[in-house]
């Protein structure tokens, strides 16, 4: 929630962070996450963003990372961007869906739910969840 009371995903959503976007746009393009089974430090980084018809017929955006010296795919539907757009009123850029890929990725790694795989593919109601989960995160206070 902004500091203005008003919910985040709602229209009138004005937040008085001068670089709020600059914030999010940032959180998961590169990030580390430690992996529950090994201990071990995981690098990720962002490499592409596909629209999946064009290459699997596939009503979703594909997202690929690099973790660790291997590719992960998070597949996005696209009725998030629609699901979204009427809860908000506002359009869920690709900037967004990549922090929203790297935050699955990240929770996947931590929590132990990532299994090795090439492509993990999220819901509706799973990719609204790491939205605001993202959102929460940008809104927090810095620690000094």
């Amino acid at each position: 929630m902004c500091s203005s009371g008003v919910e985040p995903f709602s229209p009138a959503a004005r937040c008085p962070y001068p670089r709020l976007s600059d914030m999010i746009l940032n959180m998961y393009d590169e990030f580390q996450a430690m992996d529950r089974w090994t201990g071990k430090p995981v690098h990720c980084r962002y490499q592409a963003l596909v629209v999946a018809i064009a290459t699997r017929h596939a009503d979703a955006v594909d997202i690929k990372f690099l973790a660790g010296d291997r590719r992960v795919w998070i597949a996005l539907p696209h009725m998030a961007w629609v699901e979204y757009k009427q809860q908000s009123g506002k359009v869920l850029s690709d900037a967004m869906a990549v922090q929203i890929a790297g935050h699955y990725l990240k929770w996947a790694i931590e929590s132990g739910e990532d299994n090795g795989r090439e492509m993990y593919t999220l819901t509706v109601e799973e990719t609204l969840e790491h939205l605001k989960e993202v959102m929460d995160e940008a809104l927090q206070p810095v620690a000094r």
